[in-house]
């Protein structure tokens, strides 16, 4: 991986992370409301979902392969 696409995967990493964040207040929040919007929290879920999967696979991206 070059200088530059691990700078890009850094960052990357750190908004997805941060947008994980944001939706785990608003879920938070939303499962809480009076009258909430059951599908709406399921599209929430799911998109947190989704971007756990692509944090891991950016982070395992950034380890160093070792020869054994």
């Amino acid at each position: 991986m070059q200088i530059q696409d691990h700078a890009e995967t850094v960052h990357l990493l750190a908004e997805l992370k941060l947008e994980h964040r944001d939706l785990d207040v608003a879920i938070e929040e939303l499962a809480h409301a009076i009258g909430r919007d059951e599908l709406q929290l399921t599209r929430l879920k799911k998109r947190k979902l989704l971007l756990k999967d692509h944090i891991a696979r950016l982070e395992s991206k950034l380890i160093p392969d070792l020869d054994a």
